[in-house]
């Protein structure tokens, strides 16, 4: 089996992959650090050397890079069977206060590069018949929320992204879920000020995921909402 993750150097994506990884999973993972890349690639080839771990130094918010992995995955991974659209970027602001160029920024990198990378993937699963897409959204892709700005605009236009997604893919056997996760360990939140206990782990998103991904063919999670015990922060 072979998976597919963007943005999986840290946090999230490297949750995932980890957790697929030990369920023998080939594995092909880009990020913009090629040395964060590397070091996962080694760790995860150390902890399950019967797999093959394929990683691709790129930026995302570009669409020749994004094309560009694309291929890489086709011609060393091959047609993946679960595609991660995980890469993003959270730039905090007010809509009427940004600066010029934050919207696009944050929407060729958490909405443009989702679609680039899975539709220049669709054609191979397609003539397969069979596959899982699981787009990283976020609570805001549906609660806007004070200094949201442009990140909750693009995050919104990710979750009509997976939602066209799935009802398009229902005829070819792929099943499309939006994933949505409220605070999260990453490194999106910088040095929090409160206990680590206050936000969830990235290995329980990760166990989701792969729950979901279990389930037979006859069923899909279209959305699966995850938050804090205590709530939204």
């Amino acid at each position: 089996m072979k998976i597919v993750i963007t943005g999986g150097s840290r946090g999230i994506g490297k949750a995932i992959a980890e957790k697929f990884a030990g369920h023998h999973f080939d594995i092909a993972i880009c990020g913009r650090s090629l040395e964060k890349l590397t070091a996962l690639q080694s760790e995860l080839l150390a902890n399950f050397p019967d797999i093959k771990v394929y990683v691709y130094s790129c930026d995302m918010s570009l669409k020749e890079d994004v094309l560009n992995f694309a291929a890489f995955t086709l011609k060393h991974l091959g047609t993946p069977d679960v595609i991660i659209n995980n890469a993003g970027v959270f730039i905090p602001g007010s809509v009427h206060l940004e600066e010029d160029g934050i919207l696009e920024q944050q929407i060729h990198t958490n909405l443009y590069s989702a679609y680039h990378f899975t539709k220049a993937l669709l054609p191979e699963m397609i003539k397969r018949r069979s596959g899982q897409v699981f787009n990283i959204c976020s609570i805001a892709s549906f609660k806007a929320y004070p200094n949201g700005g442009s990140y909750t605009i693009s995050k919104f236009a990710l979750l009509g992204f997976s939602k066209c997604l799935r009802e398009e893919m229902k005829p070819y056997g792929i099943k499309v879920c939006s994933v949505m996760p409220g605070a999260t360990l990453t490194d999106s939140w910088g040095q929090i000020d409160f206990s680590e206990q206050r936000l969830m782990a990235p290995e329980d998103i990760a166990q989701s995921i792969f729950d979901i991904y279990q389930l037979s063919d006859r069923t899909v999670v279209e959305d699966i909402v995850l938050r804090p015990q205590l709530g939204d922060l």
